[in-house]
């Protein structure tokens, strides 16, 4: 059964409505409406919990799991660069710079050619909702055929979506044969992109929406955003930009403004409740408040900080100073499109930053006090979290969340999750999916109740 839009689904679910507690509800009643939200999830403890179980039998209502079945929320990815698709695996040895010069903008110029561009997004779209990724955010390229190809895909194969032109129109660091001609052609091509996805008479439900995209602060000019600002503000739109990703990066915008990115953007009219910080490894005490302050969210990419970064963001002290972090693949930065990977990853990131890695270092003073994270931070990263950062009601089985999830299967041949009920709890199952689930466990997904 595809659709579960004014169905009742009897099973076991796992969601984390806040950070630090992941809950497991089994033979629990989760009832979904028309339009494919959330009513309200009823334990079997309940009194009414057999009433309108009998009911929902009679009415042929039901969607009954396995008991080797559960259910979560599908992943929010907050970063992926969607022309990369390509080069997903390549060139993780060569730094940065190099990677983009001699790899990246080559790769992303060749989205000129729409044939292209439909090929390797209709396969990006449907391997990432394969992989449990029912809302993406993207960054697209310069061209405006191609981004709106992306919208289109996305719409028709129900994928939950912000997707952003990316603005680049600074010669001095962008080379000639892939930037905006002009200020005012990358401003246009914005607006133009913006209007096409408001206006498209297949987004009726705001599926897919849109992203002021400066890719970050070196590629564009000074004109460019602080006129990407008005009008992102004038639009009620999102944000998205690279922040403080490496030492590069951090110390070129330093150095051309005088500030921090945090502080930069922040003058720009980029920073707000709507704008997503990719990275931000290198950011201060002060860029944390800043960005608490004005609501702004971060997608953590461990994998892509890892190749690239040379760095391990602070993610612990940004969720205990009380900042919105989710999850990010960083597509082709990171080398898996799984938010599993990276949800392992973050843990992984954060131990080594705790721990530290230098064996020349005394063990005192190899690592960062107080850095690591558990399983329960990545489950929620990877769910609610990331819808919090994007203020969009799914990520959790709540009431009037839509109903974005997965369907997991621990015994899937060649994916097996062992689970021994005589010596698993319930925190031990979540923790073994956590760190123990392919994509080959995600038998069906769906995205505001429809099979996707």
């Amino acid at each position: 059964m595809g659709n579960v839009r004014e169905k009742i689904i009897l099973g076991s679910f796992i969601h984390s409505p806040n950070r630090g507690k992941v809950e497991i509800l089994k033979n629990a009643l989760l009832l979904i409406n028309a339009d494919g939200k959330v009513i309200e999830l009823i334990e079997s403890s309940e009194s009414r919990y057999s009433s309108i179980l009998n009911e929902s039998k009679s009415s042929n209502a039901l969607y009954e799991i396995s008991s080797h079945q559960y259910i979560i929320p599908g992943f929010t990815d907050l970063h992926i660069h969607a022309p990369q698709w390509p080069q997903l695996g390549k060139a993780l040895d060569v730094p940065l710079e190099e990677w983009l010069q001699k790899y990246t903008f080559p790769l992303e110029a060749k989205y000129h050619d729409e044939n292209f561009a439909r090929m390797v997004y209709s396969d990006l779209v449907s391997s990432l909702l394969k992989s449990g990724t029912t809302t993406a955010v993207y960054y697209g390229t310069i061209h405006k055929e191609a981004n709106r190809i992306l919208a289109d895909i996305c719409l028709n194969k129900g994928q939950r979506a912000i997707i952003g032109k990316v603005v680049m129109d600074n010669p001095e660091e962008c080379p000639e044969y892939y930037r905006d001609v002009s200020t005012q052609s990358a401003l246009e091509g914005t607006s133009d992109f913006l209007n096409y996805v408001k206006n498209h008479s297949k987004n009726i439900d705001n599926r897919v929406d849109v992203a002021v995209t400066p890719r970050f602060i070196p590629s564009c000019t000074d004109e460019v955003l602080q006129e990407l600002g008005k009008l992102a503000k004038r639009q009620s739109v999102y944000v998205q930009t690279h922040c403080s990703e490496s030492d590069w990066e951090h110390n070129y915008v330093i150095n051309r403004c005088g500030k921090s990115d945090t502080e930069a953007l922040m003058d720009y009219g980029l920073l707000n409740r709507s704008t997503i910080l990719a990275h931000a490894n290198f950011i201060s005490e002060n860029d944390m408040e800043l960005i608490k302050e004005e609501g702004a969210g971060i997608a953590h990419c461990p994998l892509s900080n890892f190749f690239f970064s040379d760095a391990v963001f602070p993610l612990r002290r940004a969720l205990e100073k009380g900042l919105r972090v989710g999850l990010g693949t960083d597509i082709a930065g990171g080398p898996s499109p799984s938010i599993f990977d990276s949800g392992r990853s973050a843990i992984s990131s954060a131990r080594a930053l705790e721990n530290g890695v230098d064996p020349s270092i005394n063990r005192d003073q190899r690592g960062r006090k107080d850095s690591r994270i558990d399983f329960s931070d990545a489950f929620y990263l990877a769910t609610k979290g990331g819808a919090d950062v994007l203020n969009i009601p799914t990520g959790s089985f709540e009431k009037e969340k839509h109903f974005d999830a997965l369907l997991i299967d621990t015994q899937i041949d060649n994916a097996k999750i062992s689970i021994h009920e005589d010596v698993d709890n319930d925190q031990d199952v979540i923790q073994k999916m956590v760190m123990l689930a392919t994509r080959s466990n995600i038998v069906r997904t769906w995205v505001s109740g429809l099979s996707v």
